[in-house]
């Protein structure tokens, strides 16, 4: 793995290192943060480990600040803004990001999916239903990265069938009707096809779930 360009601000390594310059250039546009970010998680990326923050607690910039930015930078600012504490600040800037196949942008996303905001998982489930057909830019992109980071994506199973048995079985009355449930199905499938082989499926078989909270 090749190792990241060093930065006083630890932000720019949520992103390769040669984009480092445009991740300098989002962070001086963003208000200064009210608490410290949240511990980060690593992905690999372009063959090189990123460290993507947990939550961000930075005020959003203003938006001629934004407007001032490339359409790069832009992009980088709101894969940022996708980890805010702010659920609906969250929701808004994967708005902007998620039809995107860039390397860079699929953690952000991948990581989305095993959080607890369901709105924000239909916001996925609906952009990227392209991952059931092969040979598509996103099927390449979400089943290289699965098969880079394969013990990231199975924490994010876990995650997708623990917040569902926690909060949404109410709403939801069988994991298979759960927004997280066929998102899963569609990572799975882009991974197996970019694996060669049938991806591991972590997800309950039956209608009920035990011990997951």
């Amino acid at each position: 793995m090749q190792p990241l360009s060093d930065s006083s601000n630890p932000l720019t390594t949520a992103f390769p290192s040669e984009l480092a310059s445009d991740a300098e250039a989002v962070l001086a546009v963003m208000p200064a943060s009210r608490l410290q970010p949240h511990a980060s998680f690593s992905v690999v990326v372009a063959d090189q480990h990123v460290y993507i923050p947990g939550r961000l607690y930075h005020d959003e910039p203003p938006t001629d600040a934004v407007a001032s930015l490339s359409s790069r930078q832009r992009q980088l600012l709101h894969c940022l803004y996708s980890r805010h504490c702010d659920g609906v600040v969250r929701q808004r800037h994967l708005e902007k990001i998620v039809a995107s196949t860039d390397p860079w942008v699929v953690p952000f996303v991948v990581q989305l999916v095993g959080e607890y905001v369901v709105e924000i998982l239909v916001v996925i489930c609906d952009e990227l239903r392209d991952l059931a057909t092969p040979g598509t830019r996103g099927h390449l992109a979400y089943g290289q990265f699965i098969v880079n980071n394969p013990a990231f994506f199975a924490r994010t199973q876990r995650r997708v069938v623990s917040y569902w048995s926690c909060y949404y079985r109410g709403t939801y009355a069988i994991f298979r009707g759960y927004p997280g449930c066929t998102l899963l199905d569609l990572l799975r499938s882009a991974a197996s096809d970019r694996a060669g082989h049938p991806w591991p499926n972590l997800a309950p078989a039956g209608a009920r779930v035990h011990g997951y909270c």
